[in-house]
């Protein structure tokens, strides 16, 4: 099993170049894991309830915990959207809302494309 991940504009790259050396090396652990592990552990990747498709790759390195929006594209694709540091229990519903928007805005450009 060998997943690809692809990532939709630069919403993530920017997340990910302002954080620090060891919550990348931690991020990098666990894409490695979500490409080669048929059932992912919940405690790494969990769908988000009430988000049609949408999921949330956890990050937790010391006290913080980082959330990655995604969705899977033909059951082989994980699509990285936006990231951000989680303060709170429960996950902001405007991360949530910006994660539909960008999730509709990929899907919308790659039916323009086909």
């Amino acid at each position: 099993m060998k997943r690809e991940i692809i990532f939709h504009g630069s919403y993530f790259i920017n997340f990910y170049k302002s954080l620090d050396d060891q919550v990348k090396m931690k991020i990098k652990y666990v894409f490695e894991l979500i490409k080669q592990v048929e059932r992912i552990p919940v405690k790494f990747l969990a769908p988000i309830s009430g988000s049609e498709g949408l999921f949330e790759i956890r990050i937790e390195y010391q006290s913080n915990i980082f959330r990655i929006f995604c969705c899977f594209d033909q059951g082989r694709l994980v699509v990285l959207f936006n990231g951000f540091q989680k303060k709170t229990k429960k996950t902001p519903e405007e991360e949530i809302d910006r994660a539909m928007r960008l999730k509709k805005e990929y899907f919308q450009l790659k039916n323009q494309k086909s």
